[in-house]
């Protein structure tokens, strides 16, 4: 708890220190991403020390705000979510130093500095905070830290509506967290965590609605279909080591948040791991279907955590199936699966959210369509990229299949185990994890062969470069964590034993005999994959020795008679998905702009397809628009007079004052 504490101080004196030395970008640099590092280390430190110990530690002091106590713990729980903020805050800053080093962020590097480490603050804070006010205070920073940072560059039109739509979304699920905790407060008579353990006794019927407003107050920040629109227009508006961070950790704490609930609210219902599966079906199905449609990278990618928290979603129903049931085996491999997905999403979703970076700085572009051979320019960030790419498909034996090997183990064993009524969730999980899969496959080979692939579509695209070191090393860290946690994938029961323990304690002591199956398999299919890889490995090598010394020539590749084939005859990003997405053409829409050419020799054409958000569109649009038409008639109340203002106030607090004496 120390060193969490150290690493919370570092991070804010160094912000706030590198917001007063902003008119010395180098300075402001050193102090602003030192601070992270260094605070990143130190806390990395503490999480792993309560993690192998399994012990918590925790300090509380009294302070004036009522209903609890300044409360903060560090248990195997909070450890867990930690581990991927130090390592991405880190990571991240060191991305970051370099990404900002162009003279156009040069005046802007005060005020980064200070709410990229004020974000990095907040998340340790939320997830070690042990009272709904100290929480709320924590989580309203990180939302306006993140803000921020959104809009960077808030001169564009673009990046201040996705700032505004992502400042109102994560505000409206505040709200509702606000009615969370109150009520929980008012059942249990503070607001202190420890009180909300036996709530569950208390409450009863209210459970549902609770589980309700978690739900809608922690998913809004998950990312979670309907609540999802602030992601996509986030995500590409932030600099990229933003985005990676963003998408790598802060909306994890949204499912911190649930996790917790699920601890709190005791014994839960079928009903809900039904609602919890239901909810991570259609976010990750209509998550890569909108991903598959997009022809920004960084709008693809921010889909894409959409389709991930559905994920972990259907993880965490699983598990709590398991427990609706009193299935130990089912409890522990849905929230071990989901929980891992959290590490492992927050690892490959972090790199391939660098590797656009990368991408827009050596190529100026993340338009698909103006992209194009890039992998003999930028090899590099190639070979990192294409490993995200196979991580985040669930391939083995990368991290992302572990996990979903997992979810998918507890799914099948409920459907042979349980009856019909309580095997559906499972059946509908299984359904949801193959079609994610495959669609998650055909939209990463879009992605990597349209951009890494082929030839230059554009002039910038010929006239890409690689990257600098300090925006390549932490991409190499992130594909050897990809990598080296599948290949680890036997001891991952293991390792996430003390959070399962934390989660669902029962469970975890009865399932030991199943677990050592499950390590059996894992282990049988890591060791048939790195044999593969070693044979292919040795086949190359074979090739390259019998062409050592031989005549070789290029030569141009079957172009279907054409004589000088050029880059406009290859696949477009477009005309890849389009047979898939023909087949949702009910879910997701393609308005098409179509200029024909015209005479024997047109001089001009043009074809392209755009894909609005489908929730967006259909049910939040006319619903801010109906709120704005009501909103309008009060608009009188805003006279522009502070002493009207005033007097707004002090009758408000005389009529308070009439409700408390009555």
């Amino acid at each position: 708890m120390i060193l969490i504490l150290l690493c919370l101080a570092i991070c804010t004196v160094a912000g706030i220190g590198a917001w007063l030395t902003r008119r010395s970008p180098k300075l402001t640099s050193a102090l602003g991403q030192g601070g992270a590092v260094s605070g990143a280390a130190l806390g990395m430190v503490g999480a792993i020390s309560v993690m192998a110990s399994g012990i918590p530690e925790g300090l509380r002091c009294s302070w004036s705000v009522p209903f609890g106590s300044c409360s903060i713990e560090l248990d195997a729980l909070s450890a867990f979510f930690l581990l991927p903020v130090f390592l991405l805050t880190g990571l991240a800053a060191v991305y970051g130093a370099r990404y900002l080093s162009q003279p156009k962020y040069a005046s802007r590097l005060g005020s980064h500095w200070l709410f990229f480490n004020l974000l990095s603050a907040s998340m340790v804070v939320v997830i070690v905070a042990r009272n709904a006010i100290l929480f709320l205070m924590a989580w309203e920073i990180m939302a306006l830290a993140s803000f921020f940072l959104v809009t960077l560059e808030h001169e564009r039109e673009s990046v201040q509506r996705a700032g505004w739509i992502y400042l109102i979304s994560t505000h409206l699920g505040t709200a509702v967290l606000f009615f969370f905790f109150i009520l929980l407060g008012s059942k249990s008579g503070s607001l202190d965590f420890d009180s909300f353990q036996s709530a569950g006794e208390v409450i009863g019927p209210q459970a549902t609605l609770l589980f309700i407003l978690a739900l809608i107050g922690f998913g809004t920040k998950a990312g979670i279909v309907p609540v999802h629109v602030w992601l996509p227009e986030a995500h590409p508006a932030a600099p990229s080591h933003i985005s990676a961070l963003m998408s790598g950790v802060m909306i994890k704490t949204g499912i911190y948040g649930i996790v917790r609930t699920l601890i709190w609210l005791d014994n839960p219902s079928v009903e809900w791991a039904l609602t919890l599966i239901g909810i991570g079906g259609v976010s990750g199905v209509l998550g890569v279907l909108l991903a598959l449609a997009q022809h920004d990278l960084k709008r693809l990618l921010a889909y894409h955590s959409v389709e991930n928290i559905g994920i972990i979603f259907l993880g965490l129903g699983v598990g709590v199936l398991g427990q609706a049931t009193g299935t130990p085996i089912l409890t522990v491999l849905g929230y071990g699966g989901g929980l891992l997905h959290v590490l492992n999403h927050s690892i490959f979703k972090a790199l391939l959210f660098l590797g656009a970076g990368n991408v827009l700085h050596g190529a100026h572009t993340l338009n698909l369509e103006n992209t194009g051979g890039l992998l003999k320019r930028m090899p590099w960030t190639g070979t990192m990229f294409l490993v995200g790419a196979v991580a985040i498909c669930g391939l083995p034996p990368l991290n992302g299949f572990v996990s979903e090997f997992m979810i998918y183990a507890g799914a099948f064993h409920a459907v042979q185990s349980l009856d019909a009524f309580a095997a559906i969730p499972s059946i509908l999980a299984i359904l949801a994890l193959a079609l994610i899969g495959g669609l998650a496959v055909a939209c990463f080979t879009k992605a990597f062969g349209i951009i890494f692939l082929g030839q230059p579509r554009s002039q910038h695209a010929s006239e890409a470069h690689e990257s600098a070191a300090a925006m390549r090393w932490p991409m190499v860290v992130l594909a050897a964590l990809c990598v080296l946690i599948g290949i680890l994938a036997p001891l991952s029961p293991v390792m996430l034993r003390p959070v399962i323990l934390q989660v669902a304690p029962l469970a975890a002591l009865l399932v030991s005999d199943s677990m050592a199956q499950i390590q059996t398999t894992l282990a049988v299919i890591v060791g048939v994959m790195l044999l593969c890889a070693l044979l292919a490995a040795l086949l190359l090598w074979r090739r390259r020795t019998k062409l050592t010394g031989r005549a070789r020539a290029d030569a141009v590749t079957w172009d279907c008679g054409y004589a000088a084939p050029t880059a406009r005859m290859q696949y477009t990003a477009a005309s890849f998905a389009q047979p898939i997405l023909r087949l949702v053409a009910g879910i997701v829409r393609l308005p098409k702009r179509f200029t024909q050419p015209k005479g024997y020799f047109p001089s001009a054409g043009s074809f392209s397809t755009e894909t609005p958000d489908v929730v967006e569109r259909e049910a939040w649009a006319p619903a801010f628009r109906i709120v704005e038409r009501v909103l309008m008639r009060f608009r009188w109340i805003q006279t522009g007079s502070i002493h009207l203002y005033i007097l707004y106030m002090a009758i408000t607090l005389i009529v308070l004052l009439i409700w408390k004496l009555w």
